[in-house]
């Protein structure tokens, strides 16, 4: 029987990232190719959630999220990124953060519309926008810092551009726009009324005294921001799915409209168990943080580097690209795959963050493992050494 699929579903193949992770599989290797979390889960999250089951707090919520979580948003937003909002007129909580960006390019974006990428680019993000028939135009920055040629970003603007994606602290590169670089992109949205797209989810995992800055805190820039987080990676529960937007309130209703329809609503004993980790966990939380990604960072580029893989030193987020040009290999699928035969550890091919062949010579690495698990791949990739 023949089976047709839509010409959207032809566009979405399986991720490098999830493929990566099957051949792992395959070998029973070391899986650094998905960016998930190996840290406990915290306590003060986890009994919040369980006492909100044990409560009924198990039905479906406001289209917009539970008050208590939105409230604590709110109440962070102020307290980490100095910005006043209002919990009612502009937070959305939404099925993760994926979900949040989603909806707003389903609420303010139509088919044919052009959005700009910034790559290398975290792949759902492209998928995103391939799914709801946006055409993506690509500007690269290049390593070691990721700067952007701004003649170039504003040559890339035409009639059909209607919007710019960025990540900040960044997937899968590491970089942390600067207020300067932020402040250039949006004047650049105001001048050929676009839109921000940006994605914040990594803004606690920072290193080296970086500060992170959202776009959304210039205030001449905010009616035309959308600010995409969650807490997936903070506390380390991916799976929950709790991400949340924030916008300019004319836009939140329609936002919201389509979250609803799409994902009805985020988990609701989960959202009070995020919103409890907000209130509750204090700035020791967020500096342990970061002092424990910095340490493995650290670790992991000190082999890269020893190896002959040089490592582009991140400064946020918690992945690191490496150089394998010296690696046999046409393409970084194969190099990738020659990596995961000689030492039993799984990257990410950096095709899986370029349009074109710009990643043919590097790797994507995610360094958020166990230190157990961090060791023994240093170990495995030390075999690699020249």
């Amino acid at each position: 029987m023949k089976i047709n699929l839509s010409n959207r579903a032809k566009l979405l193949g399986q991720s490098d990232i999830r493929a990566m992770s099957l051949e792992c599989e395959k070998v029973k290797g070391i899986n650094l190719s998905q960016g998930v979390s190996d840290l406990p889960i915290n306590p003060v999250v986890e009994q919040a959630a369980k006492r909100a089951i044990e409560k009924g707090i198990n039905h479906y919520t406001r289209y917009d999220g539970l008050d208590e979580l939105r409230q604590a948003i709110a109440g962070k937003l102020k307290r980490d990124n100095i910005l006043e909002v209002d919990a009612d007129k502009n937070i959305i909580v939404s099925s993760g953060a994926t979900g949040a960006l989603y909806s707003a390019f389903l609420a303010l974006l139509n088919p044919g519309d052009e959005i700009i990428i910034l790559e290398p680019f975290y792949g759902y993000h492209l998928s995103t926008v391939l799914a709801v028939d946006l055409k993506p135009v690509f500007v690269s920055t290049a390593p070691p810092d990721w700067k952007i040629d701004f003649d170039r970003l504003e040559k890339s603007i035409s009639s059909k551009t209607k919007g710019i994606i960025i990540c900040t602290p960044a997937n899968p590169s590491g970089k942390v726009f600067t207020s300067g670089e932020l402040k250039q992109i949006g004047e650049l949205v105001i001048k050929h009324d676009l839109l921000i797209f940006t994605d914040e989810i990594y803004e606690y995992f920072l290193y080296d005294g970086n500060k992170h800055v959202s776009p959304f805190s210039f205030p001449e820039f905010q009616e035309k921001t959308i600010m995409v987080s969650g807490y997936s990676k903070t506390f380390s529960i991916t799976g929950w799915r709790i991400g949340y937007l924030v916008c300019d309130e004319r836009y939140k209703e329609a936002i919201g409209d389509i979250s609803d329809l799409v994902y009805v609503c985020a988990p609701a004993p989960l959202q009070t168990g995020v919103a409890q980790g907000i209130e509750k966990l204090d700035v020791s939380f967020y500096d342990n943080l970061k002092r424990i990604f910095a340490k493995k960072r650290d670790k992991i580029c000190a082999v890269l580097d020893k190896t002959g893989l040089t490592p582009y030193i991140p400064q946020g987020a918690y992945y690191v690209l490496s150089d394998v040009g010296r690696i046999p290999g046409r393409d970084s699928r194969e190099k990738a795959m020659y990596i995961l035969r000689k030492t039993g550890v799984a990257t990410v091919p950096g095709r899986a963050f370029y349009h074109g062949n710009g990643g043919d010579n590097l790797v994507r690495i995610c360094f958020a493992k166990e230190d157990k698990v961090i060791d023994e791949a240093c170990e495995r990739l030390l075999k690699l050494k020249l």
